[in-house]
């Protein structure tokens, strides 16, 4: 069998989102949480989902009783981390300045951002002053 990507699409990543909000659950627990969002989803594709998860390493089963346990093996973060890698390699032939530069110009932020952004940039200069990269 040819081998799955690794990423979780679209709707993988909503039923992610689903076992992050409600921690280890059913496939019903799932499935209602996903029809509580408005998504007009079948137990059956929920299933097939959190199976295709599991077979990608993101969600653990336990199968010990008569309804499945699932429960994302897999952080939001690292899961963010994944796919802005695989953006900034596809996009930006790796270079993630580029996007970064992108967010900025296309996005909205607050100012509490605003002010995380800087603080990141304060700190990053500090390293490289420490280093001796600073010109």
């Amino acid at each position: 069998m040819a081998k799955r990507s690794a990423q979780p699409g679209g709707a993988e990543l909503e039923v992610l989102h689903a076992l992050w909000e409600l921690g280890p659950t059913t496939v019903r627990g799932v499935l209602e949480h996903l029809q509580q969002r408005g998504r007009n989803i079948a137990y059956t594709t929920v299933l097939t989902f959190l199976t295709r998860l599991e077979q990608k390493g993101k969600v653990v089963a336990d199968k010990r009783g008569q309804a499945y346990i699932y429960k994302a093996k897999v952080s939001r973060k690292r899961v963010a981390k994944e796919r802005i890698n695989s953006i900034v390699d596809q996009l930006f032939d790796g270079a993630p300045g580029p996007l970064v530069l992108q967010l900025m110009e296309s996005q909205q932020f607050t100012p509490e951002d605003i002010e995380q952004f800087r603080a990141i940039i304060d700190r990053l200069a500090e390293q490289d002053d420490v280093r001796g990269d600073a010109p």
